[in-house]
């Protein structure tokens, strides 16, 4: 895959363009001109959140970039303490008039709520599907077992899930989750793309850079999109970092180098792991 053009997953019934924009946690101008820039440099997949507070910002961002909203797939989500059938509906509700928007391409829950079974979770965001309020659904740090149980309550609501958008890079095993996404036509969505700590500083990375002419973070991105079913969505404010981080849809990683990169993979490679998250899969 060397075409200039970056891919699309498709999922379920939703087309996701496999290089998205991460805007979190950006806020006011700061976000909205990020947005804008990046959608001006091709990227067509904006991703926020209602806890990121910056939606507004996100919405004055697509309506200032010039491109069709037609042509722009937006993810927004659910927080985890509103995710009853009638909460769900409000939040879902609220987050399209902070974005400008009738309706978004992609609706998650960001974190699933311990205290819920999967199937009082999927309930609300069913209902929010069936109300219009989004063309697609899907979850965020679900692993495989809970991954499996809000699958079947979806589909005992006749819907589909299209992704699971999880932390994802070099340093985290999740192939197991990933192998769960591929075998029920999910994407998996890598958030945290490029790691933390020190991840594109690793010399298996600088090497391939190198080899390639590339920067660290291009060849980790697309380490991401060479895996079948996967997204990744980057964040960066910077109009030369935004462009350079687009700018991979016109060289290959070889196998060897694939494999290189999914070596990196550590025990404690995990990064974000709040409080309120559920229990993880085990590499």
């Amino acid at each position: 895959m060397t075409d200039t053009a970056i891919p699309v997953v498709e999922a379920n019934g939703a087309n996701i363009p496999a290089l998205g924009f991460g805007t979190w946690p950006m806020k006011g101008e700061t976000c909205a001109q990020a947005v804008a820039e990046a959608l001006r440099a091709g990227y067509r997949h904006i991703d926020t959140a209602e806890m990121y507070g910056n939606e507004e910002a996100v919405g004055e961002g697509l309506r200032a970039s010039g491109v069709e909203r037609h042509g722009i797939f937006v993810t927004t989500k659910i927080w985890h303490d509103h995710l009853k059938p009638d909460d769900a509906r409000k939040a879902a509700e609220a987050s399209l008039k902070r974005l400008g928007l009738d309706r978004v391409d992609l609706l998650l829950i960001h974190w699933p709520d311990n205290a819920m079974t999967a199937a009082e979770m999927l309930e609300g965001l069913c209902a929010c599907r069936k109300a219009g309020l989004a063309r697609h659904i899907g979850v965020s740090n679900f692993p495989t077992t809970l991954l499996d149980a809000a699958l079947d309550a979806a589909q005992k609501h006749g819907e589909r899930l299209a992704a699971n958008q999880v932390e994802h890079h070099p340093e985290l095993d999740q192939s197991k989750l990933l192998a769960a996404c591929r075998a029920h036509g999910l994407a998996l969505v890598s958030y945290a793309p490029l790691g933390k700590g020190g991840l594109l500083e690793a010399p298996e990375i600088t090497a391939v850079a190198e080899a390639h002419g590339r920067t660290p973070a291009q060849i980790v991105l697309r380490w991401h999109i060479q895996q079948k079913g996967v997204v990744a969505i980057p964040k960066s404010q910077t109009p030369e970092r935004i462009r350079a981080n687009l700018a991979i849809g016109d060289f290959a990683l070889s196998p060897e180098e694939m494999r290189a990169l999914h070596a990196l993979a550590r025990p404690d490679g995990r990064r974000i792991d709040p409080d309120w998250a559920p229990v993880w899969d085990v590499a």
